[in-house]
This record gives structure tokens, C-alpha cells and sequence, in this order.
């Protein structure tokens, strides 16, 4: 039996299907594609989870993220970047789409076009999520573990409402910070700290 999980603001909606036992890889792409407006994401235990659009303000500072991280990444030229569109499989078989991340560029080289084309089976290097109003704090620490749990080497996770970040890295427990002006992601990211202030 498939469990979905669909978030509506604050609460998040459960619809289970029991016609379906369990969702395999190929039905669940052919789920997100059926559904490209919706964020959508499955963890270890194949829970599906549906998420609507960002909410304007939401998607304006995700923008910002990603612009700041973009023109690090151009001017160093050692990974890529990925939206909040972007997918991947983590080696714990969960489907994950941070806001913001980067793979170093050898990592990323090393998969095949097809696996660059579907959910590609790689943890990124660094992550980044940004909590919302709505969100709940507790699930997206569970989330930015899981994360480190896989193999990325640093993570943040981005508490607007309460202007803390958290910095995550492996084996390590997060350090809080509160209202940085930026986030020095050194050395995982030589030369890259994150400005909060339009964020």
C-alpha cells in the first residue's frame, strides 16, 4: 500500500491508495511527470510526499539563494548547481529535491547521461533548505541529517521565521547560528559565504 503525504500549508494531508502496494522507480516518474507542478518527494520507506508551488516570497529569497550560489560556483568552476526543481536518489533509496544544492564536478561526470536524466543516484556535496512559515522545524532537521547520513559534506538550513541558520556537517552536531549576516561555507566551498541578508 502507497501512503501520500500532501502538504496544505502547515498540516500535511495523508491519501492512501490501496490499489497500489508499492510505488516502483518507473511509477513513481511517471507520478512527478504526470504532476510537474508539484514538488515532489519519496523517503527510504517509499512515502510519497506531495508539496504545492513555493509561495511567492518563498521562491523570491529561493532565487536569491540560488544566484549567490550560482556566481560562486561560475567563477570557481569545480561543480554545478541545482534548483529546487531538481531530483535525486540518495543511497538510502530516498527521492530528494533540496533548494539549493551543488555536486563537485568529478562526482557528477562519473554518471551516466540516463542517470543524469531521470533522479540521479548521487547525494549532493552541499545543500540547502529554507524553511518556511509554515514548515515544520522538526522535519526538516530530520531531513538535513538525512542528507548527512548520505554522503554530503555540508548542509544549511535556513530558519527565516526565527533567523537562525542551522550548519550541518557529518558526524558533527549542527551549529546554531543566530541572524548571521552571512554563512561562511568554508572549506567544503572555498571562498563561498552565503549573504542573509536578502534572504
Amino acid at each position: 500500500m502507497t501512503t501520500l503525504r500532501i502538504q496544505t500549508q502547515s498540516i500535511p494531508l495523508t491519501v492512501t491508495l490501496p490499489a497500489i502496494e508499492w510505488m516502483s522507480t518507473e511509477q513513481f516518474y511517471e507520478l512527478c511527470h504526470a504532476n510537474r507542478d508539484l514538488r515532489i518527494e519519496r523517503t527510504a520507506t517509499g512515502e510519497v510526499m506531495i508539496m504545492p508551488p513555493a509561495f511567492s516570497d518563498t521562491g523570491n529569497r529561493n532565487f536569491k539563494i540560488i544566484l549567490q550560489l550560482g556566481n560562486w560556483a561560475e567563477q570557481e568552476g569545480t561543480g554545478e548547481v541545482f534548483d529546487s526543481s531538481s531530483g535525486f536518489t540518495l543511497p538510502n533509496g530516498a527521492t530528494r529535491s533540496p533548494d539549493a544544492s551543488w555536486i563537485k564536478l568529478e562526482r557528477w561526470n562519473a554518471l551516466s547521461e540516463e542517470q543524469k536524466a531521470s533522479f540521479a543516484p548521487i547525494c549532493p556535496d552541499f545543500v540547502i533548505e529554507l524553511r518556511s512559515q509554515s514548515d515544520n522545524l522538526k522535519e526538516w532537521q530530520d531531513k538535513m541529517q538525512e542528507y548527512m547520513d548520505n554522503g554530503a559534506s555540508l548542509g544549511l538550513l535556513i530558519d527565516r521565521k526565527n533567523r537562525q541558520v542551522y550548519l550541518y556537517r557529518p558526524h558533527q552536531e549542527p551549529d546554531r547560528l543566530e541572524n548571521p549576516e552571512t554563512v561562511s561555507c568554508e572549506p567544503e566551498l572555498p571562498g563561498f559565504g552565503l549573504r542573509m541578508a536578502k534572504i
